[in-house]
C-alpha cells in the first residue's frame, strides 16, 4: 500500500461511517466519503438505484486521483417489513434492502477486486456486516439479516479468491452501536430488557467499531484476510 492511503467509505456521514471516516483522517489517509448529497469531501449516491454503486466508484476513483487503496462498505439501511405485509410490499421491503445493503456492496467490491488486479499491487476491502448475519434478527427484520449473511459469505469468498494477489477482504459484525438509528431501537424494544442480554452491559461506540475498521483497512497483517471481527459485547458468541 501506498504512504498515503486511498480510500472510499460509504455511508460516512453519521454513526459508524463517520466515525470510520475520522478515524482514517486522523491516521493520515486520503478518505472520500459517500452520503446522500455531495460535499467537501463526500460524493452524494442512492445506493437503491442500481447504477449508482457503479458510476460512484467512478466518481470516487477521480476524486482520488486514479488510484484507490481500500473500500469500506458502511452503508446500510435497517428497515422493517411484516410478515403478513402485503406481496408487492413484502418483495419491495426485500428487494429495496436487499440492493443498498448487498447488492451495491458487491457492485462496489467487484470494481475494487478489477482495480487492484489492474494495478497489480493488491489492495484491502472491509464490509461493514452485521451480528444479525449469525444471530439472525427480528421478525420484522429478516431481510436484514439476509443481506448480512450474504455480506459475509461475500468478504469470505474474495478472501478466498485473491488473497494470492494481495486482495485482502474483512468483515466487521457489530451488535447494537449507538447511533440514532440503535437508539430509537432500544427504546422501541425496550432498551433495559435488551441490554441485560449484552454481558458488557452497554452497546458499542462508533468510536469501537471504527477503530477495528481502520485496522482492517490500514494495519491487519494479510493472514488475516477472511477473518470476521464480532464486536458486540460477548452478546453472542461464535
Amino acid at each position: 500500500m501506498s504512504d498515503t492511503p486511498r480510500i472510499l467509505v460509504t455511508g460516512s456521514t453519521r454513526g459508524i461511517g463517520a466515525a470510520i471516516f475520522q478515524a482514517l483522517k486522523a491516521r493520515g489517509a486520503q478518505v472520500v466519503g459517500h452520503g446522500r448529497s455531495d460535499g467537501a469531501d463526500t460524493l452524494g449516491a442512492d445506493l437503491s438505484d442500481p447504477a449508482a454503486a457503479d458510476a460512484l466508484w467512478d466518481r470516487a476513483l477521480d476524486k482520488l486521483g486514479g488510484r484507490i487503496d481500500v473500500l469500506i462498505n458502511n452503508a446500510g439501511v435497517f428497515e422493517p417489513v411484516k410478515t403478513d405485509a402485503p406481496l408487492d410490499e413484502w418483495q419491495a421491503g426485500w428487494a429495496r434492502t436487499m440492493q443498498i445493503n448487498l447488492q451495491a456492496s458487491a457492485d462496489l467490491c467487484r470494481r475494487a477486486v478489477l482495480h487492484f488486479q489492474a494495478r497489480g499491487e493488491g489492495g484491502r476491502i472491509v464490509n461493514v456486516a452485521s451480528r444479525a448475519a449469525y444471530r439472525g434478527d427480528s421478525p420484522l427484520h429478516w431481510h436484514y439479516a439476509a443481506s448480512k449473511a450474504g455480506m459475509v459469505g461475500m468478504t469470505k469468498s474474495i478472501a478466498r479468491g485473491y488473497a494470492k494477489e494481495e486482495i485482502l477482504a474483512f468483515a466487521i459484525c457489530p451488535g447494537f452501536v449507538m447511533t440514532g438509528m440503535a437508539e430509537d431501537y432500544l427504546a422501541s424494544r425496550g432498551g433495559d430488557k435488551l441490554l441485560a442480554d449484552i454481558p458488557l452491559g452497554r452497546v458499542a461506540t462508533p468510536e469501537e467499531i471504527a477503530k477495528v475498521a481502520a485496522f482492517m483497512a490500514l494495519d491487519a497483517p494479510p493472514s488475516i484476510t477472511g477473518a470476521v471481527v464480532d464486536v458486540n459485547g460477548a452478546s453472542f458468541v461464535r
